[in-house]
């Protein structure tokens, strides 16, 4: 009867799971879950970056490629894109007006036809967004009701200012800011020194480049051809 008692006691015991050993089960699990979380924010972190360097890459990439068109632009590509049908626009511009584009980048961008022309040039370098932005912030600052300054601001910077915006202009992380704090009280000067720094970005390196490119060149043969 002794060894009846005993024997279930015994029994009883090895049933019950042992304290420690759950313990040390539990803080297993803890120490998983820890190192799959610690995993997964690691994997997570390497996507991103490498999200963003792939970006940089295909910025570059445009860059180069732009480079490379060089070669095959032409007159065409700008008469495709002209305010007015391209026969018509090319017999309305004379030599004299396309020859002073040469004189200056302002000189250029007063003339429309020159706009079109230098529009045309930056889509062979992937870079339209810098006139587009210089060419919304003049419409921008004709806006006279103060009731849809506001509105067409936030449309600008969303557009071409912030970061990773659908067509952003290259500009530092300053005056990114200072046009971020200009916007929340807009008038029609918050955007003068993100369009100042564009404006001079274009001058001394695009424009230069259109001079010499195949379309400015192809346009003075053309203008030229039609007085002989």
């Amino acid at each position: 009867m002794y060894q009846e008692a005993t024997d279930s006691v015994v029994q009883q015991g090895l049933s019950k799971p042992c304290p420690s050993s759950t313990s040390q089960t539990q803080a297993d699990t803890t120490v998983r879950t820890t190192k799959r979380q610690s995993l997964c924010d690691h994997t997570l972190g390497k996507e991103l970056q490498s999200t963003r360097t792939g970006q940089r890459q295909n910025r570059g990439m445009r860059t180069r490629l732009g480079c490379l068109s060089h070669k095959s632009d032409s007159c065409s590509d700008f008469t495709a894109i002209l305010p007015d049908k391209p026969n018509r626009a090319l017999k309305r511009l004379s030599t004299e007006e396309a020859t002073r584009w040469g004189d200056s980048f302002d000189v250029l961008l007063s003339h429309k036809y020159g706009v079109a022309a230098f529009r045309a040039f930056l889509k062979t370098e992937f870079s339209e967004e810098n006139l587009e932005f210089w060419l919304a912030c003049e419409e921008f600052k004709k806006t006279r009701s103060t009731a849809k300054l506001a509105s067409k601001a936030q449309r600008i910077f969303e557009e071409f200012v912030d970061v990773q915006a659908p067509r952003e202009v290259n500009i530092d992380f300053q005056t990114r800011e200072v046009t971020r704090r200009n916007i929340q009280e807009p008038s029609s000067s918050c955007f003068d020194q993100a369009q100042g720094k564009i404006h001079s970005l274009m001058e001394k390196d695009s424009y230069p480049r259109f001079l010499r490119s195949k379309i400015y060149t192809d346009l003075l043969s053309q203008t030229q051809r039609r007085l002989s």
